[in-house]
């Protein structure tokens, strides 16, 4: 068996082609990742362990709060479990957090995608909880792996998309920590070296 190389924050990723289920038109569908960047977009893939489980509904119901807003700054998200299509249908039509839900929930019963983005675990044949960024050249720009118990935060995928997408358009600018939209940014160079909480502090 040939053995699936796990990605690394700056590589490109591969063109995977994905089945989901699509709560918005219920109904079936590929998703392809090509399509999505040929479109100029940002792609958000938010890893979870498996349907019918505890902490992933409330985590699903809370990233689905954001996803008008996720789309609004250009990124499509999509889910994805090792669980089929069917059962993601299944599990949306009976569990009510994920009633109101509208991104697509991809499969990955072959692990191979879960393999890549290094998030399968062996030992319960489930994924991580784990959320990637990728630019819409392709790049994995951001990784965030979390073990079973313990779900995310959707306000911080937010504002990491936020910034991300701030510094692409603005490339000589990077974002300190709790950076948001409207706050001072840094522009590195000579003169910044030793200074930044006093650049940060003028506001200049």
């Amino acid at each position: 068996m040939e053995e699936i190389k796990v990605l690394s924050v700056g590589e490109k990723v591969p063109d995977f082609e994905l089945d989901v289920y699509l709560p918005e038109k219920k109904d079936f569908g590929k998703i392809k990742f090509s399509e999505i960047f040929k479109k100029g977009k940002w792609l958000i893939l938010y890893f979870y362990p498996a349907d019918y489980t505890f902490v992933c509904p409330t985590e699903l119901a809370d990233v689905g709060e954001k996803y008008a807003e996720i789309k609004k700054q250009g990124a499509e998200l999509v889910s994805v479990s090792t669980d089929t299509h069917y059962v993601h249908y299944a599990w949306q039509q009976q569990e009510k957090l994920l009633s109101e839900i509208k991104y697509p929930m991809a499969a990955d019963p072959t692990h191979i995608v879960s393999k890549t983005f290094g998030v399968y675990d062996g030992a319960s044949g489930l994924s991580l909880r784990g959320t990637f960024i990728i630019d819409p050249d392709g790049r994995l720009v951001a990784s965030e792996v979390n073990y079973f118990p313990v779900g995310r935060n959707s306000d911080e995928l937010l504002r990491k998309l936020k910034a991300f997408k701030y510094v692409r358009e603005n490339p000589a600018q990077v974002c300190p920590a709790k950076w948001e939209p409207g706050k001072k940014t840094l522009t590195p160079g000579k003169d910044l070296v030793g200074k930044v909480g006093e650049r940060l502090k003028s506001g200049i």
